[in-house]
């Protein structure tokens, strides 16, 4: 196996929290997978500033389930209702889209599109990311739902961010897995600075979202094939060091208090998680 020295690919910088802050030259599209949201005011604040807000099939189920909600006792801010009435598009093949939702946003949202792609051998997240894709191309991607609920679709997601990566320097974009709990991304061979605190961005009107939105529990997870990893950042940081499935891994893993930047550098593409603080 071949150490992270000989590796001299090009340098990939994250940054998340501008990212999720819509700053300039960080647009996204939002995808909104069938999964329980179980953070609000942060799928608000991504809603708000998404350049386009995609359901993939019954995912559209779960926005109207928020339309019905009341906000928040003490809440100085528009009902759910109209925030989450302008969902763009609702793509699948609609077997899991129930009727009151479909009738809703048909009703309510005037620039709603309802497409039905009865395509059995893609899933509806696959429909949804090829849509974007062809509709806003080299446009980055969050997913709203990633990695909740079944195993067997969170273990298809996870499938997806490789598939829908092939470039090894993003050409068509960045995806990234978003839950209540915590933030997923592909880094592909090669090295990565990922920006895991801004403490001077302007988080503006947001209601979760701030420059330090990350908890200290990371993991790096080789999960298409061994690799060789080397970090910087963390509490227990490796240098040239071999992990794999049913060998060693690095996870529950420590961002330390004084880091800004943790740097990886792996020689096979792996799965980089990070905790999400917890809203009080």
């Amino acid at each position: 196996m071949s150490s992270t020295k000989e590796n001299n690919t090009a340098l990939t910088e994250w940054h998340p929290i501008r990212q999720f802050l819509c700053y300039p030259g960080h647009d996204f599209a939002l995808i909104v997978l069938n999964q329980p949201i179980q953070d609000d005011a942060l799928f608000r604040n991504l809603w708000s500033r998404a350049k386009t807000r995609v359901a993939a099939d019954g995912g559209a189920n779960r926005i109207y389930d928020l339309n019905r909600k009341p906000p928040l006792e003490g809440e100085h801010i528009p009902s759910f209702a109209s925030n989450f009435v302008n969902l763009d598009t609702i793509i699948g093949d609609l077997d899991s889209l129930s009727d009151e939702s479909k009738n809703f946003f048909a009703s309510k949202s005037k620039d709603c599109t309802i497409i039905h792609d009865p395509d059995q051998y893609s899933t509806d997240f696959t429909k949804a990311v090829r849509f974007v894709r062809k509709e806003f191309p080299c446009n980055d991607i969050v997913c709203m739902g990633g990695l909740g609920g079944r195993v067997d679709q969170g273990l298809s997601q996870i499938h997806h961010l490789y598939l829908f990566q092939t470039s090894p320097t993003y050409a068509d974009g960045k995806m990234f897995f978003l839950s209540g709990e915590s933030l997923s991304f592909l880094l592909k061979a090669g090295k990565h600075r990922i920006y895991v605190r801004e403490p001077n961005a302007n988080a503006g009107d947001c209601l979760r979202m701030s420059g330090e939105p990350f908890a200290k529990y990371v993991g790096i997870i080789p999960v298409k094939e061994p690799s060789v990893i080397t970090t910087n950042g963390l509490e227990w940081d490796v240098e040239d060091w071999p992990t794999e499935f049913g060998g060693q891994m690095s996870t529950s893993n420590h961002v330390l208090p004084e880091t800004k930047v943790v740097e990886v550098e792996t020689t096979k593409d792996v799965l980089f998680t990070i905790a999400l603080k917890q809203a009080t």
